[in-house]
């Protein structure tokens, strides 16, 4: 059944409807989708509406489809995984679902191998997480994924097109395959392999991490920043400075303060994840991190550029700059000069960033599920190390 050429486990009994809908003409099926706030409840409301249509044309149509969808905060154990036996003797009962996908914006990984879903036929129910389908045409590969699972779990229920998906799950060109997963309560997981896939986790990671979020949120260094560009604007002496320092030295002063903002808000945020018991998740969570704050310090850094491109053409007279630099000057002459002085704007942000709260910082940096798994992995680290001294 799966591109390793696997089969299903065969110790579930063969799904069968409810018997209140077994004497149907065509049986009703309702897949339910338990979607974390955020990205992944936006992303199920879009296609949800076509979702019945979808299912009968790629699925099975010997089954009427009804697609409910429900939001809350997926539950984590003290693992940060999703106990998806759990959700699922919880869920059916109280909501009449008989399949159930939960979706989650927080990465999977198996070792380093990046998972696109986590399944149980047994109980009915799967997770799919949304990094794994990376940036583009997300709501595509979302809804092809979505259609695969619900095949796979319904696969005694609805007819013979369930393994028709198989191909498209994850993406069109998706190097998915199926994988043992070794906990007890997951029968597989559906993987990316290869350099590729995880470098779609770690974009879908970075996109859902909004890093372009940085530039409303930290107001305080953003302000500090503006000062310390005005400074520039202002003073003659930055202006003798920026004319007489080539572009490549200022490409390098640029890189430098954007490169210092993002260590500083790490360091002093204590943003950088440790985890003694998985390095390769640490790894990836700490690349994330890298990589969306230096896009977003970047993009704070341009708009900073700019509205001190706007206030130097504005304030500084082309005749008196000419006679300060000691040159006919044009708009070249503005362009470095805004570029020295952003830079200085940056490094002040970086400095003001402190007067920023942490709260503050992790908003502007993360997703609220990441937020909420870093908060969790703290205060488990914590009462870890109390119990450490308590044991002292």
């Amino acid at each position: 059944m799966s591109e390793t050429g696997k089969d299903r486990p065969d110790t579930c009994p063969p799904s069968e409807p409810p018997e209140s809908k077994v004497d149907e003409k065509f049986p009703t099926v309702v897949l339910g989708l338990m979607c974390d706030p955020g990205l992944p409840t936006e992303t199920a409301r879009w296609l949800v509406d076509d979702l019945e249509r979808d299912l009968s044309e790629r699925v099975s149509d010997q089954v009427r489809w009804e697609v409910r969808l429900e939001t809350g905060p997926l539950r984590l154990d003290d693992d940060g995984r999703v106990p998806l036996v759990l959700l699922a003797r919880e869920l059916r009962p109280r909501l009449g679902w008989d399949l159930i996908v939960c979706v989650t914006d927080l990465p999977r990984q198996l070792s380093s191998t990046p998972v696109v879903a986590d399944i149980s036929v047994c109980h009915g129910i799967a997770l799919a997480s949304l990094p794994a389908l990376g940036v583009v045409g997300l709501r595509r590969r979302f809804r092809d994924t979505l259609l695969y699972l619900a095949g796979e779990l319904g696969h005694g229920l609805v007819g013979g097109k369930a393994g028709r998906e198989r191909h498209r799950a994850g993406g069109k060109w998706a190097p998915v395959t199926w994988v043992d997963n070794p906990d007890a309560e997951i029968e597989e997981s559906l993987a990316l392999v290869g350099w590729r896939g995880r470098l779609r986790l770690l974009a879908g990671m970075i996109r859902d991490n909004k890093p372009w979020r940085l530039v409303p949120e930290l107001s305080t260094a953003l302000a500090a920043g503006f000062a310390a560009a005005a400074f520039g604007i202002f003073y003659s002496s930055i202006w003798t400075l920026a004319d007489a320092l080539s572009n490549r030295r200022l490409l390098l002063i640029s890189m430098l303060a954007v490169g210092a903002m993002v260590a500083w808000l790490i360091v002093y945020n204590r943003l950088w994840e440790r985890s003694p018991t998985s390095k390769t998740k640490a790894r990836l969570y700490n690349t994330a991190s890298v990589l969306s704050l230096t896009f977003g310090v970047t993009s704070a850094y341009l708009v900073l550029f700019a509205v001190t491109f706007a206030g130097a053409f504005t304030v500084i007279e082309s005749g008196y700059l000419a006679s300060s630099l000691g040159h006919p000057v044009g708009i070249g002459d503005y362009l470095t000069l805004s570029w020295l002085a952003a830079s200085m704007g940056t490094f002040a942000g970086a400095l003001g960033s402190s007067l920023e709260s942490e709260e503050a910082v992790y908003r502007a940096a993360y997703s609220r599920r990441e937020r909420a798994r870093r908060q969790r992995s703290r205060e488990l680290r914590e009462a870890e190390e109390a119990r450490e001294s308590d044991g002292e």
